[in-house]
């Protein structure tokens, strides 16, 4: 994350672009190539929630429909977190839930962990067009007050998420199977903590503080399903880390800092991994 932050410093570029420019490097493509391809990446997400279905079970009958029945509760009472978290709770469930039933998804950085990101995106997503007087009622104007958030913002900010997960799966781990829970639903948190930041105009310092929060937070998180499914207890660890990563740009939006620069977060986090059974 340094050389990304030092890349930052002598270019005078933000992350998103940073991040762009390694992809067109070490893929050869162009920079609208790279550009096309991320948003592919974000129209899947979209249609992961799109094609949501309350009726589809998995395999193993565990996992189908709690998506529907965070919406329905929403929808006949205020919910305990207001509805920006609401829309987190739901979305979270279900792409993972969409997963589970093997229907498309973003491994984000991997299929266990899909719904974290696309969780606190796609509330922003689907807003960013509301009037300030709708703004206010749904009580998301706190995550818009420094602009609409559009699809070309989403995209930069995907870019962000990007960087963090590729630094975490090279100096760490992005598997489950051999770092735990905590490098998979961690590591998501990680990126979808960045992004909000990016999409609320903060600094690199920032995205670095967010994603260390989040890691630390969700740190020495096992993996261990239930069957070996990636099912149950993953879907709902999901949202923990959708939310998780709200909490955590939240704070380093309001200044807060993370006692331990993000480079060894992610170093103990891949330390704490080797040591899981």
């Amino acid at each position: 994350m340094q050389e990304i932050f030092d890349k930052i410093q002598a270019g005078r570029k933000p992350f998103w672009q940073v991040v762009r420019d390694t992809d067109v490097e070490e893929r050869q493509v162009t920079a609208e190539a790279s550009f096309e391809k991320m948003h592919a990446t974000w129209r899947a997400m979209v249609e992961s929630v799109d094609t949501y279905r309350a009726d589809r079970r998995s395999v193993s009958g565990l996992v189908g429909g709690d998506a529907q029945r965070m919406w329905d509760y929403a929808a006949q009472q205020e919910t305990l977190c207001g509805p920006y978290l609401q829309e987190v709770i739901a979305t979270a469930l279900c792409v993972a839930e969409s997963n589970a039933c093997m229907h498309r998804i973003v491994a984000a950085p991997t299929a266990g962990a899909c719904g974290v990101l696309p969780a606190v995106l796609l509330p922003c997503a689907r807003h960013f067009s509301l009037s300030r007087e709708q703004l206010v009622q749904a009580m998301l104007v706190p995550l818009y007050r420094r602009g609409a958030v559009d699809e070309e913002a989403i995209v930069r900010a995907l870019y962000v998420a990007a960087g963090i997960g590729a630094v975490v799966g090279y100096r760490a781990s992005i598997s489950g199977a051999s770092g735990g829970c905590q490098a998979e639903v961690g590591t998501a948190a990680a990126m979808a903590a960045g992004a909000l930041v990016d999409l609320r105009v903060g600094g690199p310092e920032e995205i670095g503080h967010a994603a260390a929060m989040a890691l630390k937070n969700l740190m020495g998180l096992v993996c261990d399903p239930v069957a070996g499914l990636v099912e149950v207890p993953c879907v709902k660890r999901n949202v923990i880390g959708a939310v998780n990563a709200v909490s955590a740009a939240d704070m380093a939006l309001a200044g807060i800092e993370s006692r331990v620069p993000v480079d060894q977060v992610i170093d103990c986090m891949g330390a704490v991994g080797r040591r899981l059974p």
